[in-house]
């Protein structure tokens, strides 16, 4: 974290990251994060980088499952 914080949610818990903290979060534990007044920096494999990437340039959201699926990941509800 860089400046600001982020909420982290887990399954089982959930967590604030405040400016100056890491979070590491392993391949394959769902997990959502919401920015309050944040600048973070995020380190990724180039596979979520591209889901991203692709999901952001997307124009129909209705087209968000799909493109999870080509990535080999879920979103959770």
């Amino acid at each position: 974290m860089l400046e600001g914080s982020l909420h982290f949610r887990f399954a089982d818990r959930e967590l604030d990251a405040p400016a100056g903290s890491t979070v590491f979060v392993p391949a394959g534990v769902a997990h959502t994060y919401q920015a309050h007044d944040a600048r973070y920096l995020i380190v990724m494999p180039p596979r979520l980088a591209a889901l991203i990437a692709e999901l952001q340039s997307a124009r129909d959201h209705t087209t968000h499952a799909a493109i999870y699926r080509k990535y080999e990941s879920t979103l959770l509800e």
